[in-house]
C-alpha cells in the first residue's frame, strides 16, 4: 500500500474562533462544519470533506515547543494554484504579520507563516514539470530567498503550480 496525497491535517489550537477567522480570512478556508470546541474547515477549490480540523484547548493552552525542546511536527504545506496567488498571499500575511520567511527551493517556491498560536505553515507553488529547468534541478539542495517579481516575470501570474509534481518525469 502507498500514500497517495495528505486527506486532512488536524491541529490543536487555542482559541477556536480566534483561529477559524485566521484560516477563513487569511487563506481562504470556508467552515464547512463545527461543533462544541472544534471546527472542520475546507482549502479553496478543495474536493475533500475538510482539509483541516482545529480542536481547541482552550485559555490554558501552551505555545508547542515542537522543534525547540520537543519533537514535534515542523509544519505543513498547502499547495496554491497559481504564482499570482502566492505573490497576493505573500502580500495579505505581510501586513497582517503572519508571514515569517519566503523560500526559493529552486523547483517550489514557498511563504512561510505564523497561525495565531505559533503554528508554521508553508503555502507553495510548484513549477510544472514541464517548465523546470537545470538551474531549477540544481538549486534544489539550497534554500535562497523568494524573489516573487523575478518568478512572475518568468512564469507569470497566471502560471499553474505542478500540481504536487516538483520534478520532470524520468528524474
Amino acid at each position: 500500500m502507498a500514500i497517495h496525497r495528505l486527506n486532512h491535517a488536524v491541529l490543536y489550537i487555542g482559541d477556536l474562533a480566534r483561529s477559524t477567522a485566521f484560516y477563513r480570512d487569511q487563506l481562504g478556508f470556508e467552515v464547512v462544519s463545527e461543533m462544541r470546541g472544534g471546527a472542520f474547515l475546507r482549502a479553496p477549490g478543495s474536493d475533500n470533506d475538510h482539509d483541516l480540523g482545529l480542536f481547541a484547548l482552550g485559555d490554558g493552552a501552551q505555545a508547542s515547543d515542537a522543534g525547540t525542546r520537543t519533537v514535534g511536527l515542523y509544519h505543513l504545506a498547502w499547495e496554491v494554484d497559481t504564482l499570482g496567488e502566492l505573490a497576493d498571499l505573500a502580500i495579505a500575511l505581510r501586513e497582517s504579520g503572519a508571514l515569517v520567511g519566503a523560500s526559493d527551493h529552486g523547483t517550489t517556491k514557498s511563504l512561510y507563516v505564523r497561525d495565531p498560536d505559533g503554528l508554521e505553515l508553508e503555502l507553495v507553488w510548484l513549477i510544472p514539470a514541464d517548465l523546470i529547468d537545470d538551474r531549477d534541478l540544481a538549486a534544489k539542495t539550497t534554500i535562497a530567498a523568494l524573489d516573487l517579481d523575478a518568478e512572475l516575470a518568468r512564469f507569470g501570474a497566471d502560471a499553474r503550480s505542478g500540481l504536487g509534481v516538483s520534478r520532470p518525469s524520468g528524474v
